[in-house]
């Protein structure tokens, strides 16, 4: 007689964090027959607190932490997360176990005119919750305002809809919007080079406790070139000591056992832009960790620690 294990998952209720919990759900039941799986349902800080901007209350932070503690105590067994949303340092106890297959890493336009970036108007008015894409918003449109916005992806959508809300556009990730089928509402899919991306966005994170047995089932679900390439992205932003609360943005892939890293400090005005890339042969998680190291002490050099002290001050 076989006895069917069940995992519970712990997510957040907005819909797209349970069509990413669906995604992690699935791949554990086609990798791991003999386990049930079920999900559990939180609303975090960062759910609750929808009128306040991120900085102010915490960071992303705010959006795991419910979650992390359920999972820390027992009462789940995994949590699924954004892994942009996750502090680069992890709480004792508490493991990345997989890092499924990631999805696309850009950010999107949507006007609610039907407007590309360069068409908008001067003084436009473009949501966004997030310093990173502001900063560099700032950088090609100085003459656009970014303005902050919070919600979940529908709910920044209707805001954008309805004129009284006063927005002109709102930026977001390709990722979110591909995985609720709304691509279809996109106005500009945005280059690398106008719009570089958060560590780790795109690809979800499944988390655990530090327990072999569920490690073992998480492997399977594991994509090796997407968790070396965020974990070099976020090595790069835990190198410049930053959070959710500095204008970083990277990007990592992997091209045959070849790390090609780039990373990004910006102003807060958008004025300067800090770029660093480099190359490293990438065998290991500690090659991608040393590879994030190594470029963020080059844009140190280059003088993102005087940008990033200007932005927390």
């Amino acid at each position: 007689m076989t006895i069917r294990r069940t995992l519970k998952i712990g997510a957040r209720g907005s819909r797209l964090s349970l069509a990413q919990a669906d995604i992690v759900a699935d791949l554990l039941r086609a990798a791991c027959l003999d386990a049930d799986v079920e999900i559990e349902l939180f609303t975090t800080t960062g759910d609750r607190l929808l009128d306040t901007p991120l900085p102010l209350i915490g960071g992303k932070g705010v959006f795991t932490e419910e979650i992390e503690n359920a999972l820390w105590r027992g009462a789940i067994d995994l949590a699924t997360h954004s892994l942009k949303d996750l502090p680069v340092q992890q709480r004792e106890g508490l493991i990345i176990g997989a890092i499924p297959p990631r999805a696309d890493v850009t950010d999107v336009l949507i006007a609610r005119t039907g407007a590309s970036l360069d068409e908008l108007s001067g003084g436009a008015r473009i949501g966004t919750s997030s310093l990173r894409r502001a900063a560099q918003l700032k950088n090609v449109r100085s003459d656009v305002e970014p303005v902050s916005i919070r919600g979940n992806v529908e709910t920044r959508l209707r805001k954008l809809s309805d004129p009284a809300e006063g927005y002109d556009a709102i930026l977001l990730a390709r990722a979110g919007l591909e995985r609720l089928d709304l691509l279809d509402r996109v106005t500009e899919f945005l280059p690398l080079e106008v719009m570089m991306p958060a560590p780790g966005q795109g690809a979800l994170a499944v988390q655990s406790r530090n327990q072999p047995e569920i490690l073992a089932i998480l492997e399977r679900i594991n994509h090796s070139p997407s968790e070396m390439a965020t974990i070099a992205e976020r090595s790069f932003l835990a190198g410049l000591g930053g959070g959710c609360a500095t204008p970083v943005a990277a990007y990592g892939r992997i091209d045959n056992e070849q790390l090609h890293l780039r990373g990004r400090v910006i102003s807060v005005d958008g004025d300067r832009v800090i770029d660093v890339e480099s190359c490293f042969a990438c065998a290991s998680i500690g090659d991608a960790t040393m590879a994030g190291e190594g470029l963020a002490q080059l844009a140190i050099k280059r003088g993102a620690a005087e940008l990033l002290e200007a932005a927390v001050g």
